[in-house]
């Protein structure tokens, strides 16, 4: 299924190992996004990037929770491990994240400031364990003004195994 043969970029940032899940933290051998991501991929065919910090986060959760609270009050840019050099390239942008605090990790901020995303079409998805999108989307349109934002899908990081009808229901409504 792709978007009227416009090439399709999936990019997202997750986060494997300690993490928030079903009201306990658990070990993560794959993120929720990544493994929502990936499902996106094999549905639409689409390139995949993932959005990656220079530095990794501690593998503790509630440290981490505690940095991601700190780069938000402060704005931060984290630095990435690489970034995308070849945006011009697509036309759509599955665009994946947690929701940390409300909206997306600062990392996704950096990714977007980056690139120039005017005329391409967004499409959020995003994983939460109880926030949905949170400020997100409005956050894309702030930083994103000349690009088109779709609807997207948030979905609880629990479902992201399970989700395969949602994600199929979701992608084809968005490519009609």
């Amino acid at each position: 299924m792709s978007k009227r043969n416009n090439k399709i970029l999936i990019a997202y940032f997750s986060r494997r190992g300690m993490n928030y899940l079903n009201g306990k933290v658990v070990n993560l051998q794959v993120g929720n996004t990544e493994v929502i991501a990936k499902k996106i991929q094999m549905i639409t065919g689409g390139d995949l990037f993932e959005i990656r910090t220079a530095a990794d986060y501690p593998s503790d959760y509630m440290e981490t929770t505690r940095i991601a609270r700190n780069e938000l009050r402060t704005n931060a840019r984290p630095v990435l491990a690489e970034y995308i050099e070849d945006i011009e390239n697509y036309s759509v942008i599955y665009l994946g994240y947690p929701n940390w605090w409300g909206t997306f990790p600062m990392a996704v901020r950096t990714f977007l400031e980056f690139a120039n995303f005017k005329g391409k079409t967004i499409i959020p998805f995003c994983t939460h364990e109880g926030g949905g999108f949170g400020h997100s989307e409005t956050d894309i349109r702030k930083l994103c003004p000349d690009s088109i934002l779709l609807p997207g899908i948030a979905i609880q990081g629990g479902s992201a195994a399970t989700a395969d009808n949602r994600l199929q229901e979701w992608l084809i409504k968005s490519n009609s």
